[in-house]
């Protein structure tokens, strides 16, 4: 508003026609104020709607984004514990095979044992078998030496015998 004014003045107070051009200049700077007010008023309303708007975009993609977060923390949790099952099936599935191989291996070992010992009773079994026969063919051997020798002492007898009776003769 304007300064201090001064009004003229009058027989009976102040000039009227200073008092109403200054009431008018007055309410036309106010309403020249209040109009300028009322766009600004206008123009924050219309920020206010566009951030209003704005705002709820952002909350609602916060509230989506959180919502795909809780998903994926869900899959994530679902998926690791899948795993952890998968590994636990299979650490006992491979627990259980290497028991079943221990086992296998054990019963393996007592057959080779077994045969072991099936082995050294059938060596010693030929060992003695050949030892009888080796004995019987050493007696053979011998026997037949001695029939050799019987029959070349019964030669060497029927040739001296025959020399003798050619020189008799």
């Amino acid at each position: 508003m304007a300064g201090e004014k001064r009004f003229r003045t009058s027989v009976f107070g102040f000039k009227k026609s200073d008092v109403n051009l200054y009431i008018e200049k007055m309410l036309k700077e106010f309403d020249d104020r209040l109009k300028e007010k009322d766009n600004e008023i206008n123009n924050i309303r219309n920020q206010l709607r566009e951030y209003k708007s704005k705002y709820e975009d952002i909350n609602r993609k916060y509230e989506e984004i959180g919502n795909e977060q809780k998903k994926i923390a869900l899959a994530l949790i679902t998926a690791q514990e899948n795993a952890k099952n998968i590994l636990d099936d299979a650490k006992n599935k491979a627990l259980e095979e290497k028991k079943r191989m221990d086992k296998l291996i054990e019963e393996e070992k007592e057959k080779l044992v077994d045969m072991r010992g099936d082995f050294m009773e059938l060596k010693s079994k030929i060992i003695g078998i050949l030892s009888k026969y080796d004995k019987q063919l050493g007696d053979v051997v011998d026997e037949i030496d001695e029939n050799i020798n019987n029959i070349d002492r019964e030669i060497n007898d029927d040739l001296n015998n025959d020399i003798i009776n050619d020189r008799i003769a």
